[in-house]
């Protein structure tokens, strides 16, 4: 649960940044049309609050996004979210003209291109963590076997070295033993078969 949100930290401040835009239609005009069509015309529903909360979402992001650098360390994300994060701080904090507006929506826009990149950049990065080469080849480690007997389902990490003949199920206590022609049990109940296999090899 707690790595699941840590992954998400990022995607909360960018969709909080953009819902606050489009409840403040005032602030920020460019979302005025989303916000008539919700119904809710010039109602400003955070107040004196908007830019506090706007920048508060951004900070979020940037954390979520420095998170995700951390595992995957593909910088370039990071780097489009900083620098979409500065120009929106300097939008509000230094700009008192007309160009305000078109930085702000420029870093709101580069940020939501990092967040996306980003999501991109952790479900790559996961599926090569449950990865291996097995004699020069990359074979996926983790199936999901199902019992025959309860339905019981549960994920494990198979082994690269050796073959399971005999499994266990956790739930009804069942003594899995491979189907006829398949050489584990990996191979007879799991959602992927075994290394060699996958590897196109002839199992131990």
């Amino acid at each position: 649960m707690q790595l699941r949100l840590t992954n998400n930290i990022d995607k909360l401040g960018t969709t909080g940044l953009f819902i606050t835009a489009i409840f403040s239609p005032c602030c920020f005009p460019l979302f005025a049309f989303a916000a008539s069509a919700l119904g809710l015309g010039s109602f400003e529903f955070f107040g004196s609050w908007t830019m506090l909360f706007f920048q508060l979402m951004v900070l979020v992001a940037l954390i979520g996004l420095y998170k995700s650098y951390q595992k995957h360390q593909c910088l370039y994300p990071l780097l489009l979210a900083l620098l979409s994060g500065l120009s929106m701080f300097y939008a509000i904090h230094f700009i008192d003209n007309e160009s305000f507006v078109y930085t702000l929506y420029a870093g709101m826009f580069g940020l939501l291109i990092a967040t996306i990149w980003n999501y991109k950049r952790n479900k790559m990065n996961r599926n090569w963590e449950n990865c291996t080469t097995y004699n020069g080849k990359i074979v996926e480690l983790n199936s999901t076997i199902s019992c025959p007997e309860c339905g019981y389902k549960k994920n494990e990490i198979m082994p690269t070295d050796s073959c399971v003949y005999f499994y266990e199920c956790e739930n009804c206590k069942a003594q899995l033993k491979p189907k006829q022609g398949d050489c584990c049990v990996y191979c007879s109940y799991g959602t992927v078969k075994c290394p060699p296999i996958q590897a196109g090899e002839t199992c131990c």
